[in-house]
């Protein structure tokens, strides 16, 4: 799967529900996400996969997106991940898309 793939399928996604997207924003993140594009399984985020959640709170919310681990952090996942419910296979760039824009992080893509 190529990035300009999963950069509609993220979009469409977070129109679905309802997010007003900002495609520069949008186009960045999936692009920066490099190789998870070339593959099916890692360009979703297995959110009921509690290890699969660890990772991307240590790896993106903490490391990239430079916020503290703690109960406040998660509850941020948790409601991310809420929100993106209603879609079984959750594309990664839509769940960091809504990640950034939470916690005001978009200067570090655009």
């Amino acid at each position: 799967m190529a990035a300009a793939e999963n950069i509609e399928k993220s979009t469409a996604q977070l129109e679905a529900i309802g997010v007003d997207v900002n495609k520069e924003l949008i186009e960045k993140i999936v692009k920066r996400l490099g190789i998870a594009n070339q593959s099916v399984d890692a360009s979703h985020v297995a959110a009921t996969d509690p290890m699969e959640v660890e990772r991307l709170k240590k790896n993106f919310v903490i490391k990239k997106l430079e916020q503290e681990d703690n109960a406040d952090t998660d509850a941020v996942i948790a409601s991310v991940l809420e929100k993106m419910k209603p879609h079984r296979m959750k594309q990664r760039g839509a769940v960091y898309y809504l990640l950034t824009v939470h916690y005001g992080k978009e200067s570090l893509y655009i």
